[in-house]
């Protein structure tokens, strides 16, 4: 299956549904605690990742994620970044201005970002654990990337997809893309169907019933 189609089946799922699809597959990739930094659109895309981790010197050198900015040749990709600092910022809105010129999706931290305004005044979309002003600068370095990192506990690849609105960030592994988007596709109309039943009256218990779910299950099986 080509990559935009892909793509786009991911875009038109939520990340509740993604978790629950995941769910179905026994695999882990739904996160918490890596939520929107300002009010920012939906961020759907394949992972660039970077490894982060405290400095160990005072000598100058080349500033975290450049690099890795520089290298993105492609619209599809979200700079996904593990290792931040408690309380030490590891994107801003310099970094922000160079993703949009190399048509980045958006970025999800493992830590802080500071300078949220100016990523919100260029429609940046940023997520992280949470808010600072204290540069990284002599604090934080770039290790690696585009290799395997754990962010907020789920392991993360090069070239994984990636999706995250209002209620957090989940990762799926690109060996599993399709299973996970064709059981969120099934999930999703399941319980567009159970809302209309409970519109028309049905009985919340009975429409919520385990049953109902260990249905879409059994189409999975099939």
């Amino acid at each position: 299956m080509k990559l935009p189609c892909l793509l786009d089946r991911l875009a038109a799922l939520d990340t509740n549904t993604v978790s629950d699809a995941l769910d179905f597959l026994g695999i882990k990739g739904a996160t918490a605690g890596l939520r929107p930094l300002w009010n920012c659109p939906k961020i759907v895309g394949r992972a660039s990742t970077v490894l982060l981790g405290p400095k160990g010197d005072n000598l100058p050198t080349v500033h975290l994620i450049t690099p890795v900015v520089e290298r993105i040749d492609s619209d599809d990709r979200v700079l996904v970044i593990a290792g931040g600092l408690e309380g030490i910022s590891c994107w801003g809105d310099t970094l922000a201005n160079a993703a949009v010129s190399k048509r980045v999706r958006g970025t999800v931290i493992d830590g802080f970002s500071r300078d949220i305004d100016g990523n919100a005044s260029i429609g940046y979309p940023v997520f992280g654990r949470g808010v600072t002003m204290i540069s990284a600068r002599n604090r934080v370095v770039q290790i690696d990337s585009a290799v395997t990192i754990t962010v907020a506990g789920v392991e993360v690849s090069e070239d994984d997809y990636v999706i995250a609105d209002n209620c957090g960030t989940v990762f799926v592994p690109q060996a599993s893309i399709e299973q996970v988007v064709t059981i969120g596709e099934r999930i999703t109309r399941r319980q567009n169907a159970m809302v209309d039943a409970i519109r028309a009256g049905r009985s919340v218990a009975e429409v919520m019933h385990d049953s109902q779910f260990d249905a879409i299950n059994a189409e999975h099986a099939q």
